[in-house]
C-alpha cells in the first residue's frame, strides 16, 4: 500500500508562485513514475506534469510549459511541482499520483497511475 500526501497549496495572486510537495510512503518510491494532475470546478481532471523514476525525463501539458517544473528527491520520497507565473486558470485541486510497477517511462494519462493523493487546493486570484 502506498500513501501520497500533498501539501503546499494555497491562495496566491496572479503572477505569483507556489511549490507543491507530495510525500510518499513505501520503500520503493525511487522506482515509481510520478505525476501531477488537477481538477477545476466543473471540469474533468487533467494531466499537468510527469517525471520518470530517476527524474531523467519530464513532460508537461502545453498550458504550463515554461511556468511549471517537476522534480523529485528519492532520498526524501518526495516529488515537487514548482509553479511560477500562476494564472487564474491554474486554480484547481492538484493531485499527485504514482505508477508503482517498474517502468522507465513517464505517463500523461490517468489510467496507468494506481495510487493517488487526496489533493491540495490552489487558488489564483486575478
Amino acid at each position: 500500500q502506498v500513501q501520497l500526501v500533498e501539501s503546499g497549496g494555497g491562495l496566491v495572486q496572479a503572477g505569483g508562485s507556489l511549490r507543491l510537495s507530495c510525500a510518499a510512503s513505501g520503500r520503493t518510491f525511487s522506482t515509481y513514475a510520478m505525476g501531477w494532475f488537477r481538477q477545476a470546478p466543473g471540469k474533468e481532471r487533467e494531466f499537468v506534469a510527469a517525471i520518470t523514476w530517476n527524474g531523467g525525463d519530464t513532460y508537461f501539458t502545453d498550458s504550463v510549459k515554461g511556468r511549471f517544473t517537476i522534480s523529485r528527491d528519492n532520498a526524501k520520497n518526495t516529488v515537487y511541482l514548482q509553479m511560477n507565473s500562476l494564472k487564474p486558470e491554474d486554480t484547481a485541486v492538484y493531485y499527485c499520483a504514482a505508477v508503482t510497477r517498474p517502468s522507465t517511462y513517464y505517463y500523461t494519462t490517468s489510467r496507468p497511475y494506481d495510487y493517488w493523493g487526496q489533493g491540495t487546493q490552489v487558488t489564483v486570484s486575478s
